[in-house]
């Protein structure tokens, strides 16, 4: 017999460990079968589970878990990624700790030193993978530095190099003035700060008393300024243009250029130009064959570049000797409060400088064109549509795309560097060597670039490298092309994008068939989770207090295609409830002996009741398995939910207790086998949301006459339901016209606070002779369900005065309640909860209705009020609804 109590840490630990143990995860199980792949977005080694990771790895399990029962060879490739920048600093901080560096180690120490970190502490976010029920096959994990990725990593850097797709330049990079390397937009954290614009007037050559303003955040960088630029159509200018101004401080004539990146109607239609440290700045810069100078070391300090008294200065002491001296030389206009989006390193905390540098680029331009092409064409889509928009913006405007960082932790660029700095692009340094004696004509020294790779160019390759390539492997032919791409939208541009890139490139296929974007996970309020916020919620304290399945089908069910989520404690509870809902169920039916029949054919049922079931159960399955594959997730686990807790439970169990009760042997019998049978499919439909107590229901109802008796197969391994032929119309038609009178009648005990213990009778008017069959056949049901005296079907005499009608189809049902609540006190109730409802919804329309609050307040605020109106809207159209009852009796 089950437990009174569902105690999901003990199950969940137990299941998981029977799962890896006997194989349940592997791919290739079924070779005869059509493959169904995902590649699970390689989480960062360092990383430890939050509740981004939490909804889409739940959906990725979903899919992975769906497809798996549905009879597909289903891969779920899992593995995690080297991250770098951000492993590199863990270790850094580790030596810091022991009064040294990395410098003091070497190179090929420190690396060794990461190594060991990885093997010792580097498996934290795979185990927890394991506690959220993740099912991938693990005994394919892959990591990027691995040997095998490593080889594929090299091979598509020299292809793409011989190819000339991979080219050094100097062009400008997000510089960390802390971690002394370039790092990706993605690791740039955009800020807003209070700072100041300051107006700076320049000379103009030859011109005495004529000035042109410009405005600038950074008045260090004028130092660097290699041109002024107005809109070639700004007639204030038109006379100016090919005239240079005299450069203060320095000294130095540089010209007015026309260029539409000017805005007339921005400031004064002038702008300083500095190609080295802004990006908009460098593509003018390049435009119109401006000299770039760099003004800053890697420190973010002033170089050589800059007169005397600045050279070595940090650039924030430089600004400050910069205004002072503008002001000193009149040159100053004014200066204005302004608020800025800054940039910050996100790992370092310190302002991130666009800066000049040599660098290795790769022409994603060039690469982006077949990409492109192939969303446009529809071989792969994304889901929702709406974000291909973004990508399509995004690819169609692509730069370069900076590939080498300054960091010794990652995969160290294959290229060699000759006497004169020539390099030599090849797959080892052997082969790097021979080139250099063939270029020279004799033997040389080479050296090896220092720098690694991008993290994002290892991941771009996840899709085929883990399958093997550059090998030709059975797994790269089978399971390439992948199915879908689960993942959040932030990294749209900077993983997607490229695995589609590198996709087609060297496989000649897109990636994967579909991109399903998710929303974000916020707080109950709508907010973005931050630890400055104190709102972060850790998804493993939650599977402690509530268990997996909990937290799991919380996320599924708010997982709606285009909304983030607005994630609650006290949602999970609530599921938590759905768990403890189910389990009672189960162990109701093994209390009343509804035990699993293993010749119990659903087809052959005679029962109206249990036609019924076996119907719904069959619609339920096929509703739920349609939203899976059009990834309407909340959809499914809505459906799934709603005949569990609904139909199963709350009406078929309620409808067969009188028959587990009475003296039909055959009736009680069919019904104790039909009820066994639905609690079975459930534990089906539900296994890909909530495997772990799903897994245990189905192990222990398994038992008979306390007797273990293990099924064929666990529930991971079972088939999805197939029900076809079970349909009953007829029986469909009936039960639903019981349930829709018994909720009639229970929301008028509910609206008119009818105490529970009241009895009363119903009597029914205008019944159809098929509406009086039912009322015959059901008729002890409706009324004890109902918590009714009687029920009658009449046409005349029935009695008005303080009765309330419902119309239920065709027929009138009336509820006297004269003598079982005070009509008039009801009605004042009511019409006062209306006019309360009427007050809430009033400010919130006022507040809707104000522009400045608009334009002023969160989104999520916006949001927020929107749903209040809606949700008191409701409740006033079913108050108003009860007081028209009232009004009518």
């Amino acid at each position: 017999m089950l437990d009174k109590t569902y105690r999901p840490a003990e199950v969940e630990a137990k299941h998981y460990q029977l799962w890896e143990e006997t194989g349940a995860f592997r791919a290739g199980q079924k070779p005869s079968t059509l493959p169904y792949t995902i590649m699970m977005p390689p989480p960062n080694v360092t990383g430890s589970l939050h509740m981004g990771h939490a909804l889409t790895f739940t959906l990725q399990d979903i899919l992975t878990r769906y497809y798996r029962m549905r009879g597909r060879d289903a891969l779920w490739q899992p593995g995690t990624d080297h991250a770098g920048i951000a492993t590199q600093m863990v270790v850094e901080r580790q030596l810091a700790a022991e009064g040294k560096t990395r410098h003091d180690l070497g190179r090929d120490s420190f690396i060794e030193r990461v190594w060991q970190w990885k093997g010792e502490s580097g498996g934290t976010i795979t185990r927890q993978l394991r506690r959220l029920g993740a099912s991938p096959d693990w005994s394919r994990e892959r990591f990027t530095m691995d040997e095998g990725l490593s080889k594929a990593v090299r091979k598509v850097f020299v292809d793409l190099h011989k190819q000339g797709l991979i080219y050094r330049d100097k062009r400008l990079v997000n510089w960390d003035p802390k971690l002394h390397t370039a790092i990706s937009d993605l690791e740039v954290e955009q800020r807003e700060v209070q700072g100041h614009m300051w107006h700076f007037k320049y000379p103009v050559e030859g011109m005495e008393g004529t000035f042109i303003t410009v405005a600038t955040t950074r008045p260090e960088t004028m130092l660097g300024d290699t041109a002024v630029a107005v809109h070639p159509e700004d007639e204030r200018y038109t006379a100016l243009v090919g005239k240079n101004v005299v450069l203060p401080i320095t000294g130095r004539l540089i010209p007015i250029v026309a260029d539409e990146y000017s805005d007339p109607e921005k400031g004064t239609g002038a702008v300083k130009i500095t190609p080295a440290h802004d990006f908009n700045d460098f593509e003018v810069g390049r435009r119109h064959n401006l000299p770039m100078i760099n003004i800053f070391d890697r420190d973010a300090r002033l170089n050589e570049n800059v007169p005397a008294e600045y050279q070595g200065m940090d650039r924030f002491e430089a600004r400050k000797k910069v205004v002072a001296e503008m002001e000193a030389l009149g040159l100053l206009e004014k200066i204005d409060n302004h608020t800025l989006m800054q940039p910050f390193g996100d790992r370092s905390g310190v302002v991130i400088e666009p800066w000049l540098t040599d660098q290795w680029f790769v022409d994603a331009a060039t690469l982006a064109k077949p990409a492109i092409e192939a969303v446009e064409t529809g071989k792969t889509q994304f889901v929702p549509k709406h974000w291909e928009n973004t990508y399509f913006e995004w690819m169609r405007n692509i730069q370069p795309w900076c590939v080498s960082r300054q960091i010794w932790w990652g995969h160290q660029i294959p290229a060699w560097y000759g006497p004169d700095q020539t390099p030599f692009v090849e797959l080892t340094e052997e082969e790097a060597l021979a080139a250099a004696e063939k270029h020279y004509g004799h033997k040389v020294e080479l050296t090896r670039d220092p720098d690694v790779l991008d993290t994002w160019f290892s991941s771009a390759l996840w899709p085929f490298s883990t399958l093997g390539w550059p090998d030709k492997t059975p797994e790269l032919d089978r399971y390439y092309p992948t199915d879908v791409l689960v993942t959040g939208f932030d990294i749209i541009f900077f993983w997607v994008a490229r695995m589609m890139m590198m996709g087609l490139h060297f496989m000649g296929e897109v990636p994967f068939k579909h991109i399903y974007i998710h929303a974000l996970v916020r707080d109950e309020k709508g907010q973005k989770m931050s630890k400055s916020k104190g709102n972060v919620i850790d998804p493993l304290d939650l599977i402690e207090k509530y268990g997996c399945d909990a937290l799991r089908f919380t996320l599924t069910a708010l997982a709606a295609q285009g909304r983030d989520i607005k994630l609650a404690e006290s949602r999970v509870e609530g599921y938590r409830n759905f768990s403890t809902k189910l389990w009672n169920a189960a162990r109701f039916c093994q209390m009343n002996e509804c035990l699993p029949q293993p010749d119990f054919d659903p087809a052959k049922v005679k029962h109206t009741v249990n036609r019924w079931i076996v119907g719904k159960m069959a619609e339920t399955a096929d509703r739920v398995g349609e939203a899976v594959e059009a990834y309407r997730f909340n959809d499914a686990a809505g459906g799934i939910y709603q005949f569990t807790w609904g139909t199963f439970c709350d009406w078929y169990l309620e409808f067969a207790k009188p028959i587990f009760q009475g003296d039909d042997a055959e009736a009680k019998a069919e019904t104790r086998a039909t009820a066994a049978w639905a609690l079975d499919m459930i534990l089906h439909v539900l296994h890909p949301f909530m495997p772990f107590i799903t897994e245990e229901l189905w192990e222990q109802m398994a038992e008979q006459d306390g007797v273990a008796n293990p099924r064929a197969n666990r529930l991971i391994s079972a088939e999805w339901p197939k029900l076809e032929g079970v349909l009953d119309a007829e029986a469909d038609a009936e039960m639903d016209w019981v349930v829709r009178l018994v909720t009639a009648v229970r929301a008028v005990r509910s609206e008119m606070n009818v105490p529970p213990s009241a009895r009363f009778p119903l009597y029914l008017k205008d019944a159809s002779e098929v509406t009086r069959k039912r009322l015959d056949t059901h008729r002890d049901k409706i009324a004890t369900l109902a918590r009714l005296d009687r029920i009658e079907v009449t046409d005349e005499g029935v009695p008005t005065a303080g009765a309330v009608q419902v119309v239920v189809d065709e027929a009138t049902a009336v509820l006297p309640l004269g003598d079982v609540i005070d009509i008039a006190q009801e009605k004042a109730r009511l019409t006062k909860e209306i006019a309360k409802l009427d007050g809430e919804i009033a400010k919130v329309d006022k507040k809707l209705g104000n522009e400045a609050f608009l334009a002023k307040a969160k989104p999520e605020v916006v949001e927020e009020q929107r749903e209040r109106r809606e949700e008191w809207a409701l409740a006033k159209a079913k108050l108003v609804e009860a007081l028209d009852r009232l009004s009518a009796a």
